[in-house]
């Protein structure tokens, strides 16, 4: 997908982008492919490819109406390179966007992109998302969670409810068959008090398949969730 496309699909939702904007997606691609020589980020590093799997990706749960230009309170979940939440900050600049990643190398990144990007109220935070989950000043804090293929929804519910206000939501971005993951979930959504609302299907404009699983939190966790680093994925609920 070339850049001009990348505009056009967005300007057919409604999305017009500024110059400035327009800079920052170019600035972002330059960024991710100087850096992801010193550093893993990410395997796609041919521009086309980037703003169709990396941006117009990053952004569905715009396209899909999941989330509006306000002042929320979003949390991406092992965002690596800053996917999806900062597309979704470029095109949303009142949302409030806090990273969770597990990697301080990729932490050292998202900074600096956001200095040159000239992002404002983003925060990046090194460490686990059991370890954070469980730290009140994250626990229950937030209007959304995204994840895009962090972990199947089993292992990822526990991962991300806690942080969420009752009534707020989890947006999962999968390629694979979402379906099948909620099956294998019931119960630790039960146990999480959280239920599935929508179940999303579309396809990117190359025709590749992708899903937004949307979780809505329904009571507050228990305390004893989520369980300690390297638990969630040991012993799934």
């Amino acid at each position: 997908m070339k850049p001009e496309t990348f505009y056009t699909l967005l300007a057919e939702q409604n999305i017009v982008l500024t110059d400035q904007q327009k800079a920052q997606f170019e600035r972002y691609f330059e960024l991710l492919v100087k850096w992801n020589e010193k550093i893993n980020l990410t395997a796609i590093t041919e521009k086309e490819e980037v703003y169709l799997k990396h941006f117009y990706d990053s952004i569905a749960p715009i396209l899909q109406e999941l989330i509006e230009n306000q002042e929320i309170k979003l949390l991406d979940i092992g965002a690596g390179a800053g996917f999806p939440s900062l597309p979704m900050k470029i095109l949303y600049p009142q949302l409030d966007v806090t990273i969770i990643d597990s990697l301080n190398k990729r932490i050292n990144f998202l900074n600096l992109l956001a200095q040159e990007l000239e992002l404002e109220n983003v925060h990046f935070y090194h460490g686990r998302a059991e370890d954070f989950g469980q730290d009140k000043n994250f626990r229950a804090q937030f209007d959304i969670v995204t994840a895009r293929a962090v972990a199947r929804m089993q292992v990822l519910s526990e991962l991300t409810i806690p942080y969420l206000k009752v009534g707020g939501k989890l947006l999962a971005l999968k390629a694979s068959n979402a379906p099948e993951e909620l099956t294998e979930a019931k119960n630790a959504l039960n146990l999480l008090f959280s239920k599935v609302e929508d179940n999303i299907s579309y396809t990117l404009p190359n025709g590749d398949p992708r899903y937004i699983t949307v979780v809505e939190k329904k009571k507050e966790t228990p305390n004893k969730y989520p369980r300690k680093a390297g638990m969630p994925n040991k012993r799934p609920l």
